[in-house]
């Protein structure tokens, strides 16, 4: 019997661990590992068109099933294209492995044919980057990283020359029980105290809500209720915690609406659950602020702390409710219940009068109808920019639904290959990507990923043959928009000489039957949307703090446009007011 080779063995390792896909294009250096895959019947070599659309893939397949995903580049240029999609995954806190193959090993360091240093070039984007020497290193090496990056959260690499691949595997090498799941972590008893009398002691307390609260929103609004607070959320947030909630006010930041901003500046106390929100303007710093988080690096690093609280949010909640006194006067929420449905009012109309008749396309008419016609359970990954303006203003959270975005690390064209690592997951399981036109062109390579594999994700395309972000930023801060403008072929027609379907829209009323055919197509589908550029107004007052950078200055412009079913749900929680 032959003996096994390293990248056998290192595929093996992946297996153990769970990873069911390896995402990338094959290279000279990779070659060892790639054909160890051919010949395994456990792990599938997944073909992307760019490096770059691998690491967000594998980044995406994680942040939906929580559970370790891969990706691998060649040598030199090859693994180099992945650093974009993994900073993106690592800030995500996405667990992803990354294999970075590396030139011959008796080359390194003598300026050979695409010789980076790629255990040094991914040191910022990873837990944990390091190069296999020798066959000895590994599993140790391998199985280290991947403890690093479920254990964490996050990225880590791994630097294999092709020859050392391609040696036989020691015959005693040492391996070990792989740990591939995290443990819940519950602070002391003496942060839970201490906690539960900053809350006792408080008179008007507001929630604000994270990515940290994945699976505790049951937990949340049990809370909630004993304290009488409203809720506010991030962006990440939305998806986990703005459903049957009865305390919603809405979203904080730059893509902000409702009361979240007066709700978190007008409390005594602020308690920030399993959230690192990143704009430190939209917080107060003059009120008392308690951070949750199961990081504790996160702690205390966007605003002044009263306590910070190492622990899962469940887990800290499910302690912490029970010791907190029933708060009866419920004036400060009921408050702020009629802000938030007051200000949702005061915006719902902008884009009410005759949209359907509004040519070019309203965006957020195009975001309307795709909430109203998308699965229950639909995946949408969206692209940054205006995409995240209307994901955050439209799609409706259940539950059941997921969100996946560069929310964090504000990468373009993250909506296509995310896609595709959310589509491998489930073939059956409806994924939309929402992607603007300057973000699809840019990896649009990977469509034909798309089409290679059969893989049914609709991408609806806001085409208004702009950057449109990018032009709000220049205006804010008093320039004239400049290179930012796409001159965009029929992105449909495209489509359909690649092999898919494409269906150009340029009308209102094409738009709801355009959606269905798509949504009912079998394969992948491209719904081609032309819409308007100039969706955005700028309000008649700027004041001159507002040029000084756009994390604050495009958090206190009026983004004009309808919140959807948002204001439904805030009339609903208004009429659910006892009267006393």
């Amino acid at each position: 019997m032959a003996k096994q080779t390293v990248a056998e063995q290192f595929v093996d390792i992946l297996v153990r661990a769970g990873v069911q896909r390896l995402y990338g294009v094959v290279g000279d250096s990779l070659n060892p590992i790639v054909d160890a895959i051919r010949r395994s019947r456990a792990i599938d070599w997944i073909q992307v068109r760019h490096e770059e659309s691998a690491a967000f893939a594998a980044g995406a397949e994680a942040q939906v099933t929580g559970k370790l995903t891969a990706c691998a580049g060649s040598c030199g240029p090859g693994n180099l294209h992945l650093i974009n999609g993994l900073f993106d995954a690592h800030r995500s806190m996405a667990p992803v492995l990354a294999l970075a193959s590396h030139i011959p090993s008796s080359e390194i360091g003598t300026g050979y044919f695409q010789e980076t240093h790629p255990d040094r070039l991914f040191a910022e984007c990873s837990h944990y980057s390091e190069m296999i020497s020798s066959r000895h290193q590994m599993p140790r090496v391998l199985q280290t990283a991947i403890q690093h990056a479920v254990g964490r959260s996050g990225v880590s690499v791994v630097s294999l020359p092709g020859d050392i691949a391609s040696q036989t595997a020691p015959d005693r090498a040492i391996e070990h029980a792989l740990v591939t799941a995290r443990p819940s972590v519950r602070p002391g008893d003496a942060e839970i105290d201490r906690l539960a009398e900053l809350v006792d002691a408080a008179g008007k307390i507001t929630l604000f809500c994270g990515s940290g609260t994945a699976g505790a929103h049951a937990e949340v609004m049990e809370f909630a209720e004993r304290v009488k607070a409203p809720v506010g959320h991030a962006l990440r947030g939305k998806e986990w915690i703005q459903y049957d909630n009865p305390y919603d006010v809405g979203m904080s930041g730059l893509l902000g609406y409702g009361a979240a901003y007066e709700a978190t500046h007008e409390c005594d106390l602020l308690i920030l659950l399993g959230t690192d929100f990143p704009y430190n303007a939209f917080l107060p710093d003059d009120v008392k602020i308690v951070q949750i988080d199961v990081r504790p690096e996160h702690l205390g690093r966007r605003s002044q702390l009263a306590l910070g609280v190492w622990g899962d949010v469940r887990e800290t909640l499910r302690c912490l409710t029970p010791k907190v006194q029933i708060k009866s006067q419920r004036a400060f929420l009921d408050r702020m219940l009629k802000k938030h449905a007051d200000a949702l009012e005061g915006v719902v109309s902008a884009y009410t009068r005759k949209v359907e008749k509004h040519i070019p396309i309203h965006p957020e008419y195009v975001a309307s109808v795709l909430d109203d016609e998308a699965d229950d359970d639909a995946v949408f990954t969206v692209d940054t920019g205006m995409c995240n303006v209307w994901a955050a203003r439209y799609l409706t959270p259940n539950g059941r639904r997921r969100v996946i975005g560069s929310f964090t690390h504000g990468s373009m064209a993250n909506a296509l290959p995310q896609a595709i690592g959310a589509q491998f997951i489930d073939p059956g399981r409806q994924v939309v990507s929402m992607s603007g036109d300057g973000g699809f062109a840019m990896l649009m390579g990977d469509f034909l990923t798309l089409v290679q594999y059969d893989l049914p994700v609709k991408v609806v395309l806001f085409n208004n043959s702009s950057l449109g972000m990018v032009e709000l930023e220049m205006l804010v801060a008093g320039l004239p928009s400049y290179g930012t403008t796409n001159r965009n072929p029929d992105f449909a027609a495209l489509a359909r000489a690649a092999g898919a379907h494409g269906i150009r829209v340029e009308k209102p009323k094409q738009l709801r039957g355009a959606l269905r055919e798509a949504f009912a197509h079998k394969g992948p589908a491209l719904v081609d949307v032309v819409t308007d550029p100039n969706a955005l107004s700028i309000p008649p007052k700027v004041g001159a703090e507002m040029v000084s950078g756009f994390a604050l200055s495009a958090g206190k412009i009026v983004l004009d446009g309808g919140v959807g079913r948002m204001l439904q749900m805030a009339r609903s929680n208004l009429r659910n007011i006892p009267r006393m």
